[in-house]
């Protein structure tokens, strides 16, 4: 019954998401590439490729693609050029956004990293994917990303992530993305199919149940 409540929210989320920037994708798609400035190039690629993944404007209704929408700019450059060159090799990113990459030169990658970390992230409560049956795991989660796990040598998260999770000019924002997608990467990054060398050390000594509680909180604040 959980998971059906969660389900129906879920759509129901995305079918506001969908309608609120129906106008909006009606009106970029009408703009003639050839006399396109790099900004409206990128938005008509966010609105016609980028969106089928991640959602109108970064807001992604599938837990398994990341959120973008008010992503640091830089982070996303980083990503997606890491994506391009092959230096980013967690098996997701090789199935998909290697091949997505490979078609983006670098001022189409700024434009789209400026684009999508202009966009208001997600700002419901609670969070759209996120169901109540887990409330204890949140408050775990909440203990481990601003205080750690001493016994293991796990830092806190916020050390670097910032208080709220919005993330700064070093780390990438945290807060509100799926705790699935959230998940996902802590695993890669724990068993090194994601190279990252400061998130390798620190995913390390991590079990499972604390990843889980940790993408769990992080989902649950905005």
């Amino acid at each position: 019954m959980k998971i059906k409540q969660m389900t129906i929210l879920a759509a129901a989320s995305a079918a506001i998401s969908l309608l609120s920037a129906s106008a909006a994708t009606a009106q970029v798609l009408q703009t003639p590439l050839a006399t396109a400035s790099p900004a409206e190039a990128a938005e008509y690629l966010a609105y016609s490729k980028c969106q089928l993944c991640h959602g109108p404007q970064g807001h992604s209704i599938s837990p398994i693609y990341p959120a973008l929408a008010g992503q640091k700019a830089w982070y996303i450059v980083e990503q997606l050029q890491a994506f391009r060159d092959h230096s980013r090799g967690d098996p997701f990113a090789r199935g998909i956004m290697w091949g997505m990459a490979s078609q983006l030169d670098d001022t189409q990658i700024a434009a789209l990293a400026d684009f999508y970390s202009k966009q208001t992230p997600f700002a419901s409560d609670p969070a759209p994917f996120l169901g109540s049956y887990i409330a204890g795991q949140v408050a775990k989660g909440k203990s481990i990303y601003n205080e750690g796990i001493a016994a293991t040598g796990v830092p806190p998260c916020s050390a670097c992530h910032q208080g709220d999770a919005a993330g700064n000019d070093q780390f990438p924002r945290l807060a509100g993305q799926h705790a699935a997608y959230l998940i996902k990467q802590l695993i890669a990054l724990h068993n090194g199919t994601r190279v990252q060398v400061v998130m390798n050390g620190v995913a390390a000594p991590l079990k499972d149940e604390d990843m889980k509680a940790v993408a769990y909180y992080l989902e649950s604040i905005h």
